[in-house]
C-alpha cells in the first residue's frame, strides 16, 4: 500500500533536506546520501562509485522507516550484512518521522552509519 499522498510529500521534503545536509557539497561527486520511496516504506541509503570501476555506483542501505496507515506511525528498521531488514527494537514506533530520524543520526549503537 503506498503511503498517503500528504504523507509522501512531507517525508520526501524532510528527507531530501536531510539527505542533501548529510554529505557537503564538495563531496557530492564521491558520495550522496539519498532515499527512495516504496510502498509504505523510504529506504536511507548511500551511493558512490565503486572502487575498481568509477564510472559505477554502489549503493549501501543505512535505514528504512516503514509506515502503518492504521495508526499513521512510523517503526525504524535497520539491514544485516545480507541487507535483510530488522526491526530496530532501541525506539519505539512513533507518529513523527523525526523521532526516528533523530535516533539514526545518533546511532548509539553505530548499527546505520557504521
Amino acid at each position: 500500500m503506498p503511503l498517503p499522498p500528504l504523507v509522501r510529500q512531507l517525508v520526501d521534503a524532510k528527507l531530501t533536506r536531510y539527505c542533501s545536509d548529510k554529505v557537503s557539497s564538495d563531496l557530492h561527486d564521491k558520495l550522496q546520501v539519498l532515499h527512495r520511496v516504496r510502498g509504505n516504506s523510504v529506504t536511507i541509503y548511500e551511493s558512490r562509485p565503486m572502487f575498481n570501476d568509477q564510472s559505477r555506483k554502489v549503493d549501501t542501505v543505512v535505514a528504512q522507516f516503514r509506515y502503518d496507515p492504521k495508526d499513521s506511525t512510523w517503526a525504524l528498521y535497520y539491514a544485516d550484512r545480507n541487507s535483510k531488514w530488522h526491526l530496530y527494537v532501541d525506539a519505539d514506533p512513533s507518529s513523527n518521522l523525526d523521532d526516528l530520524l533523530a535516533e539514526v543520526e545518533e546511532d548509539p549503537t553505530y548499527i546505520f552509519w557504521g
